[in-house]
């Protein structure tokens, strides 16, 4: 991984796209850090992106934000993305980013039926999902109303609006892990009967609804990022699609809705995703959208971010070589990033032998 002769080459070359242009191919993952009192970021998680932004990261993704819904995040210090405090504290945020250069795009959250009953900020907000059923496929609360879920879909809109309102450089949709959206996706935790339901197009039709209606809200040229996964923080297993043919099903009503990148989250990069091919979820989603996609999942550690214990770094070669051939455009470094802020400027100077291991330290404090 020298600076000069470069195995890790494909990773600093530049991404230009119509929407939007990066210096490197490196994203920083969004990873939920929980240290926003009230819902509120300070100048300590303002100085914690920047901090990334000023070491070469080419673009940020922030942790999870709340979108305005009383049961859209389980706890008291999990940033919001409304009302004027947590908002001026993002726009701080995204000042203090494009101060050394750097991009950032918020990723707007629903948790849905993962917050449980008495959870803050909001203890009386019931949990809220498209069938009303935990991701073990228990009954916990009723099933959202039509005009329940055409409400929520205005809520993104607002977070989109606001977040271009801010100068943010576009913004990242959370559909992945079993949140509201993917629970829309999965068909053991919707069981409905009307449009947001029924076979794997029906059940996109809440990701569509909310889609367009931020892209009606931020216009043709602000980039939507479309985070999704198989697997759900309660199976690990769990598929959307079985098949590519499932697959292309999936992402074709998204693509048509207006995803401009989708950010395919897996638990190791490495790992194909269909038998019979080398492609990773990244790569079968580029090949089957025609879109740019990131790739995520373990980069540069061995073990999985899941466990969130303690990881040792690796060899990136693996990773560079399916870069270099195309398989996807972006990687998504998670752990990494959060342990060591320079970890991008590391790898670009050729400094692997000061790449810091994981350690779940790193996680009770902003560094």
């Amino acid at each position: 991984m020298s600076s000069n002769g470069s195995t890790t080459e494909p990773l600093f070359q530049s991404f230009i796209n119509e929407k939007i242009n990066l210096s490197n191919r490196a994203v920083m993952a969004p990873m939920t850090r929980g240290f926003s009192p009230g819902g509120v970021p300070g100048e300590d998680v303002a100085a914690y992106y920047r901090r990334r932004a000023e070491n070469d990261v080419g673009l940020i993704v922030t942790e999870g934000t709340g979108i305005n819904h009383p049961a859209s995040v389980s706890g008291a210090s999990i940033p919001l993305f409304y009302g004027e405090k947590s908002l001026n504290g993002w726009a701080n945020v995204v000042e203090e980013v494009h101060k050394v250069g750097g991009k950032i795009v918020p990723q707007l959250w629903h948790v849905g039926m993962t917050r449980k009953k008495g959870d803050l900020p909001n203890e009386e907000a019931q949990p809220v999902g498209p069938s009303g059923l935990s991701l073990d496929g228990e009954k916990v609360t009723e099933p959202m109303t039509e005009a329940e879920v055409e409400n929520m879909v205005e809520a993104y809109a607002q977070a989109a609006a606001d977040a271009k309102r801010l100068g943010f450089d576009g913004i990242e949709i959370h559909g992945a892990h079993g949140y509201l959206i993917d629970q829309f996706f999965w068909d053991k935790t919707n069981q409905r009967t009307d449009r947001y339901g029924g076979d794997i197009v029906g059940r996109t039709q809440f990701a569509v609804e909310v889609i367009e209606a931020c892209r009606r809200e931020v216009g043709l040229n602000f980039p939507i990022i479309f985070r999704f996964s198989q697997w759900k923080m309660s199976d690990y297993k769990a598929k959307l699609a079985e098949t590519p043919d499932e697959l292309e099903r999936f992402l074709t009503p998204l693509v048509e809705a207006g995803v401009d990148i989708f950010h395919c989250s897996t638990r190791r990069f490495w790992e194909p995703e269909f038998e019979g091919s080398d492609l990773n979820l990244a790569g079968w989603t580029k090949k089957l959208s025609g879109k740019p996609v990131i790739s995520v999942g373990s980069v540069g550690l061995d073990g999985e971010f899941t466990s969130f214990s303690g990881a040792n770094t690796t060899s990136l070669d693996g990773l560079m070589k399916k870069l270099d051939h195309g398989e996807f455009d972006l990687v998504a470094i998670g752990r990494s990033l959060l342990m060591d802020p320079e970890w991008v400027r590391k790898v670009r100077e050729g400094r692997e032998t000061e790449l810091l291991p994981f350690d779940k330290v790193a996680l009770k404090h902003l560094t």
